[in-house]
């Protein structure tokens, strides 16, 4: 399920996401500049790696990504979701929520594999906190998806809990399915990053103060 729009509409325009969508695509399109040497070498530099963990690299690593597919994915994914979040939040207590679940996202893949060499990049788990957060304060909310079924492809209307609870358990049978295969046939995929930066979203949005005309407009609406 890849998700196109949601039912959820904010009040204005939302530049942290915006920002933040662009400053992923310039990084990413820097490394594209690089020759492969000097790229290896630069996400080696900036990536998390667990082994020679620092915490600084938390936060560059959420900038970087590894290919087209992983870094338009994720933006789309933050455009989608992103400006509900930052509705509800405020823009700059919005971009401290987003690092805190990138931050929280990194050090649980640290943790569960503190001996890995491969740098880990990517803004899958600060994304994944704002799916957690969404999942919280839309769960009712429709999205508007995209399915593939074999050849066929097709959109419908589903709950946002629906949508976000099917990636969630993914997530979750993946990590621990990559925790039971020997070290050096682990790859790719944070797995674990995301977990942890979709459940401190979840946690965060729940303690963070919201804005006072989303209070508001929410008690309006019912």
């Amino acid at each position: 399920m890849f998700p196109l729009r949601d039912s959820e509409p904010t009040s204005n325009t939302q530049f942290v996401t915006v920002v933040l969508i662009i400053v992923n695509l310039l990084a990413f399109f820097y490394e594209l500049s690089l020759d492969d040497f000097s790229l290896h070498h630069f996400l080696a530099t900036w990536g998390t790696v667990p082994r020679d963990f620092a915490l600084v690299d938390l936060f560059t690593s959420m900038f970087l990504h590894g290919g087209w597919m992983h870094v338009l994915g994720n933006v789309w994914f933050l455009w989608v979701f992103g400006d509900n979040i930052e509705d509800i939040l405020g823009h700059w207590k919005y971009l401290v929520f987003y690092l805190l679940c990138g931050l929280a996202g990194g050090l649980l893949h640290v943790f569960f594999n503190a001996n890995s060499a491969m740098p880990a990049i990517g803004a899958s788990g600060a994304i994944s906190g704002v799916m957690g957060a969404y999942l919280i304060r839309f769960p009712h909310s429709r999205v508007h998806t995209l399915i593939f079924f074999f050849i066929f492809v097709t959109t419908i209307e589903v709950p946002a809990l629906l949508m976000i609870g099917y990636w969630f358990v993914v997530q979750l049978f993946s990590g621990f399915g990559q925790l039971a295969m020997a070290g050096a046939e682990r790859g790719g995929t944070a797995w674990f990053a995301h977990i942890g930066g979709f459940v401190a979203g979840m946690l965060l949005i729940m303690v963070l103060p919201k804005r006072p005309s989303w209070k508001v407009r929410k008690e309006s609406r019912w």
